[in-house]
């Protein structure tokens, strides 16, 4: 079931980023104790949870991590395929929602408010990154969803390792004050520390503890603070560090294909959600790009802009399916397509030149027509008819 009428927040986090990243060149290593980094001297990067399991912890010095874990493999660090795999994830997230807050490398807040008409429940959204991140990236990763930010980052910490929590309102009291306070997002070792002095080990211990009684070990506003995420309340909001330039939509087929009509009936598919949540943002963009992955993984992308910027979904269709027929890629097996529209404007910024010939309601107005269908009725209310069809 999902959340209604309250904010929506998914954290997604990669489990054991570093580590997982290696293992993908280095299979014969899965099952086994991996650590990155620490070798021969420095810190703890990541660690497989095999080694974590002996005690090895991210920050920790390689002499102790080669104590606790003997025989575990070492591995030096590759930021620059870290880096790589982050953006493509990333990429799964911005498809999916509108507002996407990068934590770090290997972490992200996602607000799904306005993405359940389009996508789904929230825990069929956070199933389908799921989903795409293992397939496209061999990874795992951890998905928390509640009515907060807290709250979702506690239950992704909650699924680990390569599961899902989702926490509805009515659910946070009784899913917060059985956990220690060590699991709450913000409370580190010296935190939790003080707290056990004071007797308190529960998030429920916390949340019925006077703040006053707080007030002389942690000050007037870590007091405060911690009384209010102790009861499940946090007024942050998902917030993008950067602008979102592009907005784009990309799906992996249940099996590779090589069937064209597939593929032109897919991109229609992705340049429809793509323009969708452009509407929605009231964005309009110029620079049409699609992406297709093959079988074998390899990617090819190309781009194109138009002369003036838009929004409508078959004009996005027109330029994506002239992209494609372009690459002349015949029959072979396609693992993956995506439509991208950069360049983006806020609509109220543009200007269109009327034509003579332009009539009175064009492809704009029944776009918008669908989207308010679509809105209230649900994605399914309006669709076209070519999108119904089984592949």
């Amino acid at each position: 079931m999902g959340q209604c009428g309250t904010r929506i927040v998914m954290h997604v986090d990669m489990d054991a980023f570093y580590a997982s990243v290696e293992l993908r060149r280095r299979p014969e290593l899965r099952g086994k104790a991996v650590i990155v980094g620490g070798s021969p001297r420095g810190v703890v990067l990541s660690a497989t949870y095999e080694a974590r399991a002996k005690g090895v912890r991210s920050g920790m010095s390689s002499a102790e991590a080669r104590r606790l874990a003997p025989k575990a493999a070492f591995v030096a660090p590759d930021f620059d395929s870290y880096t790589a795999v982050s953006k493509a994830i990333v990429a799964v997230f911005r498809s999916v929602a509108a507002v996407v807050e990068s934590a770090s490398i290997d972490e992200a807040f996602l607000d799904l408010t306005g993405a359940v008409r389009m996508f789904g429940s929230p825990v069929e959204i956070g199933e389908y990154v799921r989903a795409v991140v293992s397939d496209e990236q061999q990874i795992t990763c951890s998905v928390g969803i509640g009515p907060t930010k807290f709250i979702a980052k506690v239950a992704s910490r909650a699924a680990k390792p390569d599961g899902l929590i989702e926490v509805l309102p009515d659910q946070v009291v009784a899913f917060l004050h059985p956990l220690p306070v060590e699991a709450m997002w913000g409370v580190g070792n010296v935190t939790a520390l003080k707290l056990h002095r004071l007797g308190i080990f529960t998030v429920g211990e916390l949340a019925e503890t006077p703040r006053a009684t707080l007030r002389p070990a942690f000050g007037p506003h870590a007091s405060g603070m911690l009384s209010e995420l102790a009861w499940g309340r946090d007024r942050r909001r998902v917030t993008p560090m950067e602008p979102e330039h592009s907005v784009g939509s990309q799906e992996t087929f249940g099996r590779d294909t090589d069937n064209p009509d597939t593929v032109r009936r897919e991109l229609l598919r992705m340049a429809d959600r793509t323009a969708r949540r452009m509407r929605k943002q009231r964005m309009l963009g110029r620079t049409i790009s699609i992406s297709v992955r093959f079988a074998d993984f390899n990617e090819l992308t190309r781009s194109t802009t138009m002369p003036t910027p838009t929004d409508v979904t078959d004009e996005i269709y027109a330029q994506a399916l002239q992209l494609y027929e372009r690459l002349g890629v015949g029959r072979a097996r396609i693992r993956r397509v995506g439509v991208r529209v950069e360049q983006l404007v806020e609509r109220q910024r543009v200007y269109w030149q009327p034509q003579l010939t332009d009539p009175e309601r064009g492809w704009r107005e029944a776009d918008l027509a669908i989207d308010a269908a679509v809105g209230k009725f649900g994605p399914r209310a309006v669709q076209r008819a070519i999108l119904t069809r089984r592949t």
